[in-house]
């Protein structure tokens, strides 16, 4: 038979990789195979070139077992190990494997005890009450199951957008050693657009007019390359949504040119080839890549109207951080030592507090403790750096939050979050988060819906209601950085500017890398069409203090 493509080989890698989870043993193993399969999915070059230059083991995470194993697949189309996988597991057991917080060994479970080898067959299992009967499964996971099938329907083909950061840095690194030759090599696609979920991997590539092609492209991954005249059109088309390239299109139709993916046309005369030129001759301010989704973004470029947006270089601290005094796994030096080699002015720790039991949440004594440790550091640091003190509070199910007003008078700044009892329902806990936010000691609301991407999905709240409320009471509403979170989605990031709201961009960092998670909330404050003059910890040091001092001021006069 014929030798697989790339495409192909990913594939079947892909397939290994999961047979491999459900067989059980080192868990390590199922996932270098599905890393190696993502790896392969957005290389440049033919995967038949890279084996005939004995080249495999530079692609990342591809050692010497795992090439020997893509050898196999590309020659015959298969390998001896995954053939005997096969003959364990039904092909259809495998798509359970993407219903969240459905692990191996209950999907193991599921087949063997219940016969159950297929999403379809799965849901109606559900349905009937048979998996809440079985041993070892339950209620718990049956409700479990059929609240989170709708989000594995919802998010397949897609990835968490720092997933597909890492799979197109990939690629532009295998294009740039394989096609030297071309230049400005730029991601597009929904990841340009700063999408939360990703299912448009594409990158557009400048070439001499006589190479202007298609690249092949492996899993989705989309390559196009066009000559320097052609570029900007290309890589318009490349990145905005159908919705924002028909609107462009009738409004170019409208002032008698057309617009294609070759540039701005009056008759045969190409108007404008690169992205700004095409926006000008339109008579648009440019319109920044994450707003082009056709919500209203023309015709406030067409009234000069659109704001500059807040970036990644606007941000002078960092708040809603933990540490080992709670969950975290750093230190409070160490973690404000990372956050000051950062550049930032400040950081600003947010350890559970203590009805947070699960998280190791901070006593009376250990938040004084804590206080103690950052006056000394900020001793050290003196004026160019501090420690804010802050503590995320956890709203209790009446709203209330779990310290005594007099302990959460001595923080800066309060986080104010839902942990539990997520299944209240739509008016309680609007309720509950009202009465969080009427509280004088709130300062920001973290992660208000709690949902977590292609995990679960936000608990039912007003969430207008709830913004308004935000803006009466000076509450800050938290743009959650973390990419499972993402939270407060920025399709409501516009209303609560329009109610008054000032937004943060947090981390909820529970380690040194995880601080820069920073820029994955800037990315959905970018969508949301949030300029820095809204975003709170994109205050100077000396600016944010002063907020914080106002806000205790008034605690203090309302007393």
């Amino acid at each position: 038979m014929p030798s697989l493509d790339t495409r192909g080989v990913a594939s079947l890698l892909r397939e290994y990789a999961r047979r491999t989870a459900l067989r059980g043993g080192n868990p390590y193993r199922a996932k270098a195979y599905s890393r190696a399969a993502d790896r392969l999915a957005t290389l440049a070059l033919p995967l038949d070139v890279l084996i005939a230059e004995d080249r495999l083991t530079e692609i990342p995470g591809v050692g010497d077992a795992i090439a020997e194993i893509i050898i196999k697949l590309h020659k015959t189309g298969t390998h001896p190990s995954l053939e005997k996988l096969r003959k364990e597991i039904p092909e259809g057991v495998l798509e359970m494997l993407a219903v969240p917080g459905l692990r191996p060994e209950k999907v193991l479970r599921l087949y063997r005890d219940l016969g159950i080898t297929s999403l379809t067959e799965l849901e109606a299992a559900a349905k009937d009450d048979r998996i809440k009967k079985a041993k070892g499964l339950g209620t718990s996971l049956q409700t479990k199951i059929l609240q989170n099938l709708a989000i594995a329907k919802s998010g397949e083909g897609r990835l968490h957008l720092h997933r597909a950061a890492a799979l197109l840095a990939h690629a532009k690194d295998s294009i740039r050693k394989t096609r030297p030759e071309l230049k400005r090599v730029t991601i597009a696609g929904d990841f340009r657009r700063g999408c939360e979920l990703v299912g448009d991997l594409a990158i557009v590539a400048e070439a001499a007019k006589s190479d202007k092609v298609s690249m092949p492209s492996a899993y989705g991954l989309q390559i196009r390359v066009s000559d320097r005249k052609h570029f900007g059109a290309a890589l318009l088309f490349a990145t905005g949504s159908t919705a924002h390239i028909e609107q462009l299109q009738a409004l170019a139709a409208e002032k008698g040119m057309r617009l294609d993916a070759d540039g701005l046309h009056k008759g045969r005369t190409l108007v404008a080839g690169e992205e700004a030129e095409i926006y000008r001759a339109l008579g648009l301010s440019f319109i920044d890549p994450e707003l082009r989704e056709g919500r209203g973004e023309i015709e406030l470029a067409l009234k000069g109207k659109l704001r500059k947006l807040v970036t990644d270089q606007d941000l002078r601290g960092i708040l809603h951080c933990h540490t080992d005094a709670s969950d975290g796994i750093e230190t409070l030096e160490t973690m404000a030592k990372a956050t000051r080699q950062r550049g930032f002015e400040y950081f600003g720790v947010a350890d559970h507090s203590k009805s947070a039991h699960y998280a190791g949440g901070l006593s009376v004594e250990e938040i004084a403790q804590q206080h103690r440790e950052a006056d000394r550091l900020n001793k050290r640091y003196g004026k160019d750096f501090r420690i804010l003190k802050g503590i995320e509070s956890d709203i209790l199910a009446d709203g209330s939050l779990d310290y005594d007003d007099d302990v959460l008078e001595r923080f800066d700044f309060v986080v104010a979050s839902i942990h539990g009892r997520f299944k209240l329902d739509r008016k309680a806990q609007t309720q509950r988060l009202l009465r969080a936010i009427s509280d004088p000691h709130t300062t920001i609301i973290g992660h208000m819906t709690g949902r977590q991407l292609q995990r679960r999905p936000g608990y039912e709240i007003d969430v207008e209601k709830v913004l308004r409320a935000c803006a009466k009471h000076d509450v800050v509403v938290e743009i959650n950085a973390h990419p499972w979170r993402l939270d407060l989605d920025w399709r409501w990031h516009q209303a609560a500017l329009e109610f008054g709201c000032m937004l943060s961009i947090n981390p909820d960092a529970h380690s040194i890398p995880e601080l820069d998670h920073m820029h994955w909330g800037v990315q959905m404050a970018r969508k949301g069409g949030v300029p820095a003059d809204r975003v709170l910890n994109a205050m100077k040091l000396p600016e944010i203090s002063r907020y914080f001092r106002q806000k205790r001021r008034s605690l203090a006069h309302a007393a």
